[in-house]
């Protein structure tokens, strides 16, 4: 699998992964690693900074499909595609056609950066 048919399946795991988070028949052990898994891809803050040549973005290139393949290991085969084709369906077209799912990272990413200038110019 050449580099850019992988990242578009990620593209589309990422999102599915979150989507699982969210649905009710994902068992409990799977939604813990679906939070981590989440976590991971939407924080600033990696294990190995990128700002480290070469080891900066291996961690993206190996940690993050890790994690996706361990998550996807705790969610039922049946669940895993419903939710699939769900975050494929994201994704018309090349941009997002229910943008609106967004509105909740963002809303998390306001309140931290706001917790940070309350803390610091308190």
């Amino acid at each position: 699998m050449d580099l850019k048919s992988r990242i578009q399946k990620l593209k589309a795991e990422i999102p599915a992964v979150f989507l699982s988070l969210k649905d009710n028949e994902t068992p409990l052990i799977a939604k813990f690693f679906a939070a981590i898994t989440v976590a991971y891809a939407l924080s600033p803050v990696d294990l190995i900074p990128d700002f480290i040549p070469v080891l900066g973005y291996l961690d993206d290139l190996i940690l993050l499909p890790a994690f996706i393949a361990l998550t996807i290991r705790f969610i039922p085969k049946p669940v895993w595609e419903k939710n699939l084709a769900l975050a494929i369906d994201l994704w018309k077209d090349g941009k997002p056609q229910k943008w609106y799912y967004a509105v909740p990272i963002i809303l998390f990413w306001v309140v931290v950066i706001w917790l940070i200038v309350k803390a610091i110019w308190l």
